[in-house]
């Protein structure tokens, strides 16, 4: 999936989480990321941490790649 802003990636890492049939209660218990900064990643933060993105979109099965246009 290609994404081009913060929106979209909450977007996709939404609908991934629900796929799983995870709560963000769930994921903050098991990734030690808060309620909070879920719902703000899922809702397009654009100062979200990219460590902690990238370690939400692990968790949730997913990879991040990046290549030239």
């Amino acid at each position: 999936m290609r994404v081009s802003d913060t929106v979209a990636i909450g977007l996709a890492l939404r609908k991934r989480r629900k796929e799983l049939g995870y709560t963000q209660q769930f994921l903050s218990d098991v990734t030690g990321l808060s309620v909070s900064f879920i719902s703000e990643v899922e809702n397009g933060k654009e100062t979200a941490e990219v460590g902690k993105v990238i370690r939400y979109i692990s968790f949730l099965g997913l990879n991040v790649l990046l290549e030239e246009r």
